[in-house]
């Protein structure tokens, strides 16, 4: 038997493989015994800001990158109006304030990926 540590999209697992006697039949697709994934370690990310400056928050609506952002910290903003641009599957996705306010924070920067719900900004 031969164990290995395998790393897959950050998931940690510890495999043990079992070596069969030489029959000249194929070797199994799979290991015969998997531990349970350990917790991966945990990449050190910086913080972009403290978020949530504000008391509006604009989130996206699909994972994407941020494509694009149209508002500035301190920008008087209508509900409706653009505050980011996320590009998902080659489109572009404007995020728009969900009501009057004025921009208080901006928590991402273009080329950032984000997931369906990441927060973007807040108002004020």
């Amino acid at each position: 038997m031969k164990n290995y540590t395998i790393t897959v999209n950050g998931n940690v697992y510890d495999v043990v493989v079992e070596e069969g006697a030489s029959t000249g039949a194929p070797a199994p697709a799979a290991p015969r015994a998997a531990a349970a994934p350990k917790a991966a370690p945990k990449a050190a990310a910086a913080p972009k800001a403290a978020g949530g400056a504000g008391r509006i928050r604009v989130e996206a609506g699909a994972a994407g990158k941020v494509f694009k952002i149209e508002a500035n910290v301190g920008q008087a903003v209508k509900k409706g109006d653009a505050v980011v641009v996320v590009e998902a599957m080659k489109m572009e996705i404007p995020v728009v304030a969900p009501e009057d306010g004025t921009v208080a924070s901006i928590d991402v920067a273009v080329g950032d990926s984000v997931e369906a719900g990441a927060l973007l900004a807040t108002l004020n």
